[in-house]
C-alpha cells in the first residue's frame, strides 16, 4: 500500500450528509443512541469522551469544541488524520484490494521494522481497511500491542466511505483530541461540563472477558478507578453518564447514582446465536 503514499489529492470536499462512525466496533453505541440521547443533560458546556472508539455519541451530537480522548495510539490518530488530512486518507484508502493474502501482509506491517516510518495517513488506512474486512470487524491486539484478528470473508466491504468520511472531518474540527488514560480529564473538565463515559464493560461471566482493545486490558482496579474519578466530577460540579453491564461489580461501585437497566443490541460476537439484545446499565449523577 505504500507506493501510493503520494498521490494527487484533492482538497477538502464540504459534506451534506449526518457523520456516524467510520469504524465496526466492539461495543460502539450507535445502536443505544435511542437510550442516551434522552438522558443528556438538558444544558451543558463542552462534551468530553475518553473512551472514544467509534465515537456514535459525538457524532450523533456533533458536538462543537469536545474533548476526546482514547488511550489507544492508533486510533487517535485516525482521528486526526481525518480531521486534518481526511483527501489523502480517501485517496490512499481507494489503493486497497480485498483479498486474504493482500489482508494479511497488511494485517503483518507492524511487525516490521519499517511499520515506524509508516506516515500518519498510511496508518489511518491500514486501521480502517483492517477493521473493515477482518473477521467480525473486532479489534484486539495481543499482549504486544500488534493486531491479531483474523480475515472476515465478506462479499463486498466497504473500506473507503469518503461521504461519510468528509462528513466525519466536518465534524472535528474545532475538536480536541489526545490519546491519554481517561484520568487525564480531571485536569481539564469545569463545572458544567458533560463527559460520557464508555469503558470496556466489566465481564458478566469469566468467559466473556474482553478487554484486548488495549494491549493492557480493563480490569476491577480500571472500572474502581474511574468509579472513583466519578466522585471527584461529582463533587465538582460536572456532569457525567456511564455504560458499562450489569455485572454485580459496576451496581455496587455505583450504588449511589442514578442506575438504569436498558435493552442494547450486541452485534458482536463469535456465536451468531449470541447476537441480539442484552440488558446494559446507564448510570447518571443528575436527573
Amino acid at each position: 500500500m505504500r507506493e501510493h503514499s503520494h498521490a494527487a489529492v484533492a482538497k477538502r470536499e464540504p459534506s451534506s450528509h449526518s457523520p456516524r462512525p467510520f469504524l465496526k466496533w466492539a461495543g460502539g453505541k450507535s445502536q443505544l443512541l435511542p437510550e442516551l440521547l434522552p438522558r443528556l443533560p438538558k444544558h451543558y458546556k463542552r462534551y468530553f469522551e475518553p473512551f472514544l472508539g467509534g465515537g456514535a455519541l459525538f457524532f450523533a451530537l456533533s458536538a462543537k469544541g469536545a474533548v476526546l480522548a482514547d488511550v489507544n495510539e492508533e486510533l487517535v490518530n485516525v482521528y486526526l488524520v481525518i480531521q486534518e488530512r481526511v483527501e489523502e486518507l480517501i485517496v490512499s484508502l481507494s489503493q486497497h484490494s480485498h483479498n486474504e493474502e493482500y489482508f494479511y501482509q497488511v494485517r503483518e506491517a507492524d511487525r516490521s521494522l519499517e511499520y515506524a516510518s509508516w506516515s500518519p495517513v498510511e496508518r489511518a488506512s491500514r486501521f480502517i481497511f483492517l477493521n473493515r474486512t477482518c473477521y467480525n470487524g473486532l479489534y484486539r491486539v495481543n499482549s504486544k500491542g500488534l493486531f491479531n484478528v483474523p480475515f472476515g470473508d465478506y462479499a463486498n466491504p466497504t473500506i473507503c466511505d469518503a461521504e461519510n468520511l468528509r462528513a466525519c472531518s466536518e465534524t472535528l474540527q474545532g475538536a480536541k483530541i489526545r490519546a491519554s488514560s481517561f484520568l487525564s480529564i480531571e485536569e481539564v473538565a469545569e463545572p458544567g461540563d458533560f463527559v460520557y463515559f464508555d469503558p470496556p464493560y466489566a465481564p458478566l461471566t469469566a468467559t466473556s472477558n474482553f478487554t484486548s482493545y488495549a494491549k493492557h486490558g480493563f480490569g476491577a482496579e480500571d472500572q474502581e478507578a474511574l468509579r472513583n474519578l466519578c466522585d471527584r466530577l461529582d463533587k465538582k460540579g460536572v456532569f457525567w453518564m456511564v455504560s458499562n453491564s450489569t455485572a454485580p461489580l459496576i451496581l455496587g461501585l455505583y450504588g449511589r447514582y442514578q442506575i438504569e437497566r436498558v435493552q442494547a443490541s450486541r452485534a458482536i460476537n463469535s456465536k451468531a446465536s449470541k447476537r441480539g439484545k442484552i440488558e446494559e446499565v446507564i448510570v447518571r449523577n443528575y436527573s
